[in-house]
């Protein structure tokens, strides 16, 4: 949905069980045009998608969030001020995928997350 239009994946490392992706966010996308004009913030829910985007790439999958434990927005995502981000996920695969992640850049936590997807 938003991969290659409003963030780049630059790096991947992965591990058994955890992922961290490196992205390059576009500010010149039209999300920010309405969220806000002059004044980008990343909306919050797009934070989320990434997450779900970047774990389906990884698992080779589609997959639909079936519980949102905790969801904490810590930080403003202004892309004109952190165009770098990591995306943190550690991940437990069994019938539901039980995920914990974050983003992150230069030691500023943007969100925090746990959530189920099937």
């Amino acid at each position: 949905m938003f991969v290659n239009s409003l963030y780049f994946i630059i790096s991947n490392e992965l591990t058994p069980e955890n992922i961290v992706s490196e992205i390059k966010i576009n500010e010149q996308h039209a999300v920010f045009e309405g969220h806000f004009p002059n004044s980008p913030v990343m909306p919050g829910v797009v934070q989320l998608q990434i997450v779900k985007e970047v774990l389906e790439a990884h698992l080779e999958r589609k997959l639909a969030m079936k519980a949102m434990r905790t969801c904490k927005f810590l930080e403003v995502l202004d892309p004109r001020k952190n165009p770098n981000v990591r995306i943190h996920i550690k991940y437990k695969q069994s019938e539901i995928l039980d995920v914990i992640a974050s983003g992150e850049d230069n030691g500023k936590v943007f969100f925090k997350m746990q959530a189920s997807y099937l």
